[in-house]
């Protein structure tokens, strides 16, 4: 594994600056204080982290609606603080990756000021315009339960304005070659400053075409490419990350024929089906989708996620499944949004730590690039009684002190949790530190084992084939290195039997439960696994 090819073998952290430390009490947290707790995420294993946007925003999308893509938000802090941070992290060996909205602005950027009032402004072209707002009708409105049209009419302009988002989020004209330059401008900025790379929000919705969905089109991965070639060119090493909800098999343009596109994307349609077989007991929708992902170029990697800041996407299943994932995992509607579940992962598996271990050691061991989402390593809860996605996106619990010992401030963006079950009186940093059983030592320590085993990392996947549904398993082989990752997902007992006559005489090492090890004499084996059972078997010679 070269440098240049860092990404394929790492673990990201998911960063929401604003949840994660307040440094000087204004109630928001801030690159100082994530400075404060570097450390801790040092101490996960994790090898990059992932800024959620920083940039200065009205944050009525937490960011996304950008608003300067040269700056950083005040509640943030400076450029300088950026740097201080950046430089922090990289004396720790961590990477920082940060998130580049190309799709749209905020209508309060400058940009988009200047274009409702000017028609004749050279910035009236950056935006998509129409006096009619009948055009694409094709394309499908994201934010159902917010938007009822993909054009707004801007009583200043005298026109629709387009908007594949939130009507306060008018998408750029890539159409527009200055849009290109400005674009291209800002990707230096910030590589020059010394990130890691970018995580690019939104990619498939950069053109539109008539009679079409306006997804996905040819002129959107020809200006992608440009944005690679640069990269490569100018900044060898850093990373291009595609944010794309797309079927797996749609997605492999997006790698490039030869590889010549995004170094990543992210490979939605898994979550649900792993919360779909743990809920059902049965692994067929996890074999599905896996049969339904193609190969991909050398070089490139998927990125896999558990949860994340948005809402637990149900767009990639059918209808019937998203019924049955709502009435499973969202029986409250107030813990639907979109097409989505907006919950947490420990409140979606009910707090059961079998349950937790067994999706966190297939996210560290299946394909993939996988990604912690803050507050998931100590099994944070959700606020449902936010609006939006912010449910899921409340302030850190470090500790049992007032606000979490996220902020001194008397008031914070969002109240830290504070319910009977993962409030922060009972669920913080502080509190799992020492005990061995918490959430935090689990995920160390499943990190530390994918560390110390290649195998899990960059090694052939290959299924374990065996008749019981409730089974599931696959081998990790490298080279002689071979670990078989096997997983009850049911809550009844389960065996079945194992041929290992290639192993007589060697060692199966269970690496999930230390102490836990059998000599290979004979064959078959009869593996029995308690009701949601892990376990990562590692064949290992005696000598």
């Amino acid at each position: 594994m070269t440098d240049s090819l860092w990404y394929q073998d790492t673990v990201f952290y998911e960063l929401y600056l604003r949840a994660y430390k307040d440094s000087n009490g204004s109630g928001s947290g801030d690159f100082r204080g994530a400075i404060e707790k570097l450390d801790h995420i040092q101490s996960l294993g994790v090898d990059c982290i992932w800024i959620l946007p920083h940039y200065p925003s009205p944050l009525k999308d937490d960011g996304y609606d950008v608003a300067d893509y040269y700056g950083i938000h005040p509640d943030y802090g400076s450029l300088d603080d950026f740097r201080a941070f950046l430089a922090a992290a990289h004396q720790r060996g961590l990477k920082v990756v940060i998130d580049l909205v190309m799709n749209h602005t905020s209508d309060q950027h400058p940009w988009f000021q200047a274009a409702r009032q000017d028609r004749h402004s050279p910035y009236r072209d950056y935006y998509v315009w129409s006096d009619t707002g009948r055009e694409y009708a094709g394309a499908r409105i994201i934010f159902l339960d917010y938007e009822s049209a993909n054009w707004t009419y801007d009583e200043v302009a005298g026109q629709y304005f387009w908007h594949r988002f939130y009507s306060s989020q008018p998408d750029l004209n890539y159409d527009n070659p200055a849009v290109h330059e400005e674009m291209f401008n800002i990707i230096r900025f910030w590589l020059d400053m010394g990130i890691d790379g970018f995580r690019a929000d939104a990619v498939p919705y950069l053109y539109e075409r008539e009679d079409t969905n306006c997804e996905n089109l040819p002129p959107t991965h020809a200006f992608l490419r440009k944005v690679r070639r640069m990269m490569d060119e100018e900044y060898p090493g850093r990373v291009l990350i595609a944010e794309a909800n797309q079927w797996p098999q749609d997605l492999l343009p997006y790698f490039g024929a030869d590889g010549d596109e995004f170094h990543m994307c992210f490979h939605f349609p898994i979550m649900p089906r792993l919360y779909m077989a743990i809920r059902r007991g049965n692994k067929q929708s996890i074999l599905d989708i896996l049969a339904a992902t193609p190969d991909i170029p050398a070089g490139a990697q998927w990125l896999t996620f558990l949860r994340n800041h948005d809402e637990l996407t149900l767009e990639m299943v059918t209808p019937d499944e998203r019924e049955w994932m709502w009435q499973q995992y969202a029986p409250d509607p107030a813990m639907r949004s979109n097409l989505g579940i907006r919950r947490r992962l420990a409140p979606l598996i009910d707090n059961h730590k079998g349950k937790w271990l067994i999706l966190n050691s297939i996210l560290m061991s299946l394909i993939g690039t996988p990604i912690v989402y803050y507050g998931d390593e100590i099994g944070m809860g959700d606020n449902i009684a936010l609006p939006d996605r912010h449910g899921c996106r409340t302030p850190m619990q470090w500790d049992d002190s007032p606000n979490g010992g996220f902020s001194p401030a008397g008031a914070t963006y969002f109240p830290v949790n504070a319910d009977a079950e993962y409030g922060y009186q009972r669920v913080n940093v502080a509190a799992q530190e020492d005990d061995p059983n918490s959430y935090l030592n689990a995920t160390r320590f499943l990190l530390r084992v994918r560390r110390q085993h290649p195998e899990l990392r960059q090694g052939q996947l290959i299924m374990l084939g065996n008749d019981d549904p409730a089974v599931f398993g696959y081998w990790r082989v490298l080279g002689d290195r071979r670990t078989l990752c096997l997983y009850n997902l049911s809550a009844e007992a389960a065996s079945f039997s194992l041929d290992l006559r290639h192993y007589v005489g060697q060692q199966l090492v269970d690496l999930l439960h230390q102490g836990q090890t059998w000599r290979i004499a004979e064959w078959p084996i009869v593996i029995r696994l308690r009701p949601y059972a892990s376990h990562w078997l590692h064949v290992r010679s005696e000598t």
